[in-house]
């Protein structure tokens, strides 16, 4: 008996067209994350702070400024978000997706007895009040865009819903931020706001359809965890508490970001998509 024939031309995760902001994108998750936005076409606006070298490196290697454009910028005050967003729109004239993944973790595990005050303020500062200034200033360019014209369901009845978002925002949090860390309570708790953010997001903005959502990443090995993986004593006794017994690869991050950003997940809001390996099950 012969199958039936059925035609496949395959999946296509696309953003051709969309203009993309992507921050801390010199390295670790947002350098794997800029990547794959340019391999799928959309033109990427990303943030660095320090590290020129590897952000001019990437530009290039994804194909220049006028498609991968490096902005010097740090991320410490609402006006710094708000600063980055401009500088984007100057650039590139629009932006369809605000992707927030910088962020520090302070490396050296301290008691919240011990914890100084300057470090609970530059954590709350890079990891929350600059995301604030980066959407409060996205949101507010996302609102002036055409909203998406009705389209009818399978059923023919028409909704204001269409295959092309009026924006995307993906703020990145963490599995600290649903669980909480010991020693990292100011991590955490940005983590947790980040949450709580997504959520605010997502319930004022997708009747505008601007869908709001937050990938939180489990223990991912980047120069920021260095001190944890790169240590084979330290990494024996992290990788355990881990069910899949490893740390995620970076490109595990970014694809769920890519994914968040496409018309496949044109009914998703407001979620929290945990990417830890089945981690956050088990803490």
């Amino acid at each position: 008996m012969q199958a039936p024939s059925f035609a496949t031309s395959g999946v296509t995760l696309s953003l051709a067209g969309r203009t993309a902001l992507i921050t801390g994108g010199s390295r670790g998750i947002g350098a794997a994350t800029v990547r794959l936005f340019r391999q799928a076409g959309a033109r990427v606006a990303f943030s660095y702070r320090q590290a020129a070298g590897q952000a001019n490196a990437l530009s290039a290697a994804c194909g220049g400024p006028y498609l991968c454009l490096p902005i010097q910028q740090s991320l410490e005050t609402p006006e710094d978000g708000e600063a980055l967003v401009s500088r984007t729109l100057n650039a590139f004239g629009d932006l369809d997706i605000l992707i927030a993944n910088h962020g520090i973790w302070p490396p050296t595990p301290t008691a919240v007895a011990q914890m100084t005050s300057a470090q609970w303020q530059r954590t709350i500062a890079t990891n929350l009040d600059s995301v604030f200034g980066l959407v409060h200033a996205a949101a507010a360019h996302m609102l002036t865009r055409p909203a998406p014209a009705p389209v009818c369901t399978a059923l023919g009845s028409p909704y204001p819903t269409a295959p092309t978002a009026r924006g995307h925002i993906v703020l990145i949090a963490s599995a600290a931020g649903q669980r909480g860390e010991g020693f990292h309570a100011d991590y955490a708790t940005t983590k947790g706001a980040i949450i709580a953010l997504t959520k605010s997001l997502s319930s004022e903005l997708a009747p505008h359809a601007i869908y709001a959502n937050c990938v939180a990443p489990g223990w991912t090995h980047t120069e920021m965890t260095a001190s944890v993986f790169d240590d084979p004593a330290v990494a024996a006794r992290t990788n355990p508490t881990i069910p899949l017994q490893r740390p995620a690869h970076v490109s595990e991050i970014a694809g769920p970001i890519l994914f968040l950003c496409t018309p496949l997940a044109g009914f998703i809001s407001g979620e929290i998509f945990n990417v830890n390996g089945g981690a956050v099950l088990t803490g």
